[in-house]
């Protein structure tokens, strides 16, 4: 049996079409490509957007910038000279874009205003880390995206 010309190309369409189904299908099952928000209420989110950015306005016109520093021992947080141990009060929000499953957040518990957040709590990756404090009734706001190696 000869096959002609149309019927080739209809047959190459044909198996072409099934390739890409199989890798379209693949994604959609597969549960490691999970297509949700990376952050919960992800619109509730956008909305609060406005108010952190005054507060990152405040705090670099005010100088009240948190220093975030990746080491050997882990993620170190430095807060201005001006502040206190006892007088600062906030938390450290750790957050993964590529698994929401590893974001989490912690209490500021500083020392001689340094806070030391250990590498065992770390994944190695990307990592955006927000620190929102509250310091003689002010509120300030840092972010850092760092990345563990």
């Amino acid at each position: 049996m000869k096959i002609s010309w149309g019927t080739g190309i209809v047959i190459a369409f044909v198996f072409f079409i099934t390739f890409i189904m199989y890798f379209v299908l693949n994604m959609i099952v597969d549960k490691k490509y999970d297509h949700d928000f990376v952050t919960e209420d992800y619109y509730k989110k956008e909305w609060s957007y406005q108010n952190m950015m005054v507060k990152v306005k405040k705090t670099e016109q005010e100088q009240m910038t948190v220093q975030i520093k990746p080491s050997s021992e882990g993620v170190l947080l430095i807060f201005p000279e001006k502040t206190t141990d006892e007088t600062v009060t906030g938390t450290v929000s750790f957050y993964r874009p590529s698994d929401k499953k590893r974001d989490f957040r912690i209490p500021l518990q500083l020392k001689n205003r340094r806070m030391l957040i250990p590498m065992n709590v770390l994944a190695k990756g990307r990592w955006n880390i927000e620190v929102d404090y509250t310091f003689n009734t002010n509120d300030y706001f840092s972010i850092k995206n760092i990345t563990i190696e």
